[in-house]
């Protein structure tokens, strides 16, 4: 049963509450965030253009749209952002209509829910344990000429993995051959340091619709900020009619002008995730009760393997919040996520998961 009533993680008020305790003393491993937290660059830009708030943003977003084009070497005509990557996904599927789509399970559920609102029929294309839960190429002959709609994650939420490059071409041209429009939400793939996601492959491939977010790798989830991008200018520009007018604040709206600019933030985020990444790996694999899948993501995908444990409560009866996966299509109660905090966090993270299974050791 379902600790919580939010389908996400980050539900440190309400897992604070159950313990009678403030929100700051639980650990949060169940958000997906950047743990060295927003960029100092940012945060004295924010402080330095508080009167952002008193007029209206700017309805085009024009250096918003502007900025993130540079750093995608892109036409501004292809972008649009939004209050998130949520909001794209319900703005994309509002302006697409499609009637019948396919989503890949496990998966962010945002888009079944954006799916459903629309009134769209779902196909469910499911991982197996047994392929490692990896995207396989039986996802092809599934692709068929009554789908119009295909949405993947990648790398996948929850488990991390990244299908192979060769794969996501077969499919994007499988899409293209019988008129699927391809969603591919790349959320995540800023933490994978050199890697340009299909951004590259899009001038060929109008029928594919990229999603970004700023807000896990740059830590700002409170602010909001993620945007869509697509060769075909005119099907972005119709997307653009029919969204919400100041659907992003103005200090959103700045991040995301200064933020794709700081390259030192982005050079020690790649470092600190090439280091902890792999250690927590090793250092929770290696515990007898737990079988983890190696991701590429800054999360990490589990079982749990003993019989009647509720990992998620045991852990945060220690003060720490992890993700249980029991809600998503295709998982049970002994799935988890965990996301990969700081050195510290991590190691209070890896003695509170090592007490636990092993029922020994002082509670936190």
């Amino acid at each position: 049963m379902a600790l919580f009533h939010s389908a996400h993680g980050g539900n440190i008020r309400e897992a604070a509450d159950m313990l009678g305790i403030a929100p700051d003393a639980l650990l949060d491993f169940s958000a997906n965030i950047n743990p060295a937290g927003m960029p100092d660059t940012l945060r004295q830009a924010l402080v330095d253009n508080l009167r952002l708030a008193e007029r209206y943003p700017d309805v085009e977003y024009q250096h918003l749209h502007q900025a993130l084009a540079a750093h995608h070497q892109l036409p501004a005509s292809w972008l649009l952002a939004g209050n998130g990557e949520t909001e794209a996904i319900f703005t994309l599927v509002d302006g697409l209509a499609p009637r019948r789509a396919m989503l890949v399970t496990p998966g962010f559920a945002e888009y079944r829910r954006a799916l459903k609102r629309a009134g769209c029929a779902i196909e469910d294309f499911a991982l197996r344990e047994d392929a490692g839960w990896q995207l396989t190429g039986d996802i092809l002959d599934a692709l068929t000429a009554d789908l119009d709609c295909l949405f993947l994650c990648t790398p996948n939420n929850p488990t991390g993995l990244l299908p192979d490059e060769s794969l996501l071409l077969a499919i994007a041209a499988r899409c293209r051959a019988l008129g699927i429009a391809l969603i591919l939400d790349e959320a995540f793939i800023d933490f994978i340091e050199g890697h340009c996601g299909f951004i590259p492959y899009l001038a060929a491939n109008p029928h594919v619709w990229v999603l970004r977010s700023l807000t896990k790798f740059y830590a700002i989830p409170g602010l909001r900020l993620g945007y869509l991008i697509n060769s075909d200018a005119q099907a972005v520009g119709r997307l653009r009619q029919r969204q919400m007018p100041w659907s992003i604040n103005a200090f959103a709206a700045l991040a995301g002008e200064i933020l794709l600019q700081d390259t030192d933030y982005q050079r020690a985020t790649w470092q600190w995730i090439n280091r902890e990444r792999p250690r927590l790996y090793q250092e929770l694999s290696a515990l007898t009760g737990l079988t983890l899948w190696p991701g590429v993501a800054n999360y990490l995908f589990l079982r749990c393997e003993v019989p009647g444990l509720d990992l998620q409560r045991a852990l945060l009866e220690k003060h720490i919040l992890i993700r249980s996966c029991s809600n998503y299509p295709g998982l049970d109660e002994r799935y988890y996520r965990v996301a990969v905090r700081s050195l510290k966090e991590n190691d209070s993270l890896i003695d509170a998961m090592q007490a636990v299974l092993s029922d020994t050791g002082p509670a936190v």
